[in-house]
């Protein structure tokens, strides 16, 4: 399954140094093969009768460590390899032949290449290693961790990319304390992956910003309009006019009572599980998606739902119900969650990540987003920032 991020702390690199550890004290015990491999190859080209020529098969053994070390050993396991062939020849009264010449000659360039080569793979991979870092410093960046608690609110949130070596694409999510409540949005770009990070960031920052200076949500909703545009008038390509957009949903959920307001901006409607684990998606008035110049104050709905004790808000990007299997068979999103709904907000993003990976072989063709939060009675002390449930659409390694 892809693997699960989070912000990284001490312990986590410290595990990473003792993976590293134990990573080179296995490839030295594995060393042991090549050589041993030298050792026979030398021992039985020596003993073999005369027409057989065992002399060749040494190129295995630095082919062999390419597998598990850098250039440097598998240089000298070649280097070693070419002297076991110089060794046999003498042993065997045939070392200034031209046969065994051209053997050890041969033997020296096909374990220059193959040195060469995992120098290549080496480098692609310091270079991959740096890429997945910068990858990681901006999910850090742009998706702040979502605190685990906003007030009688628990939060959990989950990302996964279906881009490969990616931990972010166009989904996005952001949550804000208010005096008298909490607003959260999920929204969706255009597109996916690497290209649809830049209006993600500028609907995030614009959100954290204007979601403590708008009383009402079609107000705020009108703000990320506002900031949508300018952004779009300055950097959209030509050729894209009036075809990047951004859908959103907004929610508010006050601190004194048991509802939850909504305006979705072409998004998709959320789910709400009860703790008797019935589930109904409600139907809502979607106004036009941010970014194509139709949101205003007076144009976007607010619908407002019951959300009591023990209710859970789940909020999903489109690629969480348009994820197919192998046969075409959109993931039932609706049917799955209603087995979970009686669990923590956690518990339930890892269960639908597992199931939905699953039904699609560890393959998603657009980004992944889900918050789920839940009603608890309210805490006496203040929130606490907690760490991100996030994932990439890769293939399990």
């Amino acid at each position: 399954m892809p693997q699960r991020c989070t912000v990284v702390g001490v312990s986590s690199w410290q595990g990473r140094f003792a993976d590293r550890a134990q990573g080179r004290q296995s490839g030295h015990i594995l060393l042991l093969i090549p050589v041993a491999l030298i050792v026979l190859i030398t021992v039985s080209d020596i003993v073999a009768p005369s027409d057989i020529v065992l002399g060749p098969l040494l190129v295995i053994a630095p082919a062999i460590t390419a597998w598990f070390e850098g250039p440097w050993f598998t240089g000298v396991v070649g280097a070693a390899a070419v002297a076991a062939q110089g060794f046999a020849g003498w042993r065997l009264g045939i070392l200034p032949s031209r046969e065994v010449f051209v053997q050890m000659i041969a033997l020296a360039v096909l374990s220059l290449l193959v040195v060469a080569l995992c120098a290549v793979r080496d480098r692609r991979a310091r270079e991959l290693a740096q890429v997945r870092s910068v990858a990681e410093a901006a999910q850090r960046v742009l998706l702040w961790p979502l605190p685990t608690r906003l007030g009688p609110l628990q939060l959990a949130s989950l990302y996964l990319a279906a881009e490969d070596e990616a931990s972010i694409g166009g989904d996005l999510y952001a949550a804000a304390r208010t005096d008298s409540g909490a607003r959260v949005m999920i929204g969706d770009v255009r597109g996916k992956g690497l290209p649809a990070i830049g209006e993600a960031a500028l609907l995030l920052g614009a959100f954290r910003e204007a979601a403590h200076h708008h009383a009402a949500l079609p107000s705020l909703a009108a703000s990320l309009e506002r900031s949508i545009t300018r952004y779009l008038s300055d950097f959209e390509p030509e050729e894209e006019a009036g075809e990047r957009f951004v859908t959103a949903l907004l929610i508010e959920i006050p601190d004194d009572e048991p509802i939850v307001r909504l305006t979705s901006c072409g998004h998709v409607a959320p789910l709400l599980l009860r703790p008797d684990r019935s589930v109904t998606m409600p139907d809502l008035s979607p106004a036009p998606p941010l970014g194509v110049g139709l949101t205003d104050p007076n144009g976007s709905v607010v619908d407002v739902l019951p959300f009591g004790l023990g209710d859970t808000l789940l909020l999903y990007t489109d690629g969480a119900v348009e994820a197919r299997d192998g046969g075409g068979v959109f993931y039932p999103l609706v049917e799955r969650t209603a087995q979970w709904a009686d669990g923590s907000p956690e518990s339930l993003l890892h269960h639908v990540q597992r199931d939905l990976l699953a039904h699609t072989g560890g393959r998603l063709d657009d980004d992944v987003a889900l918050i789920a939060i839940r009603r608890v009675p309210a805490a006496p002390t203040a929130h606490r920032f907690g760490r991100m449930v996030q994932a990439q659409a890769q293939a399990p390694n």
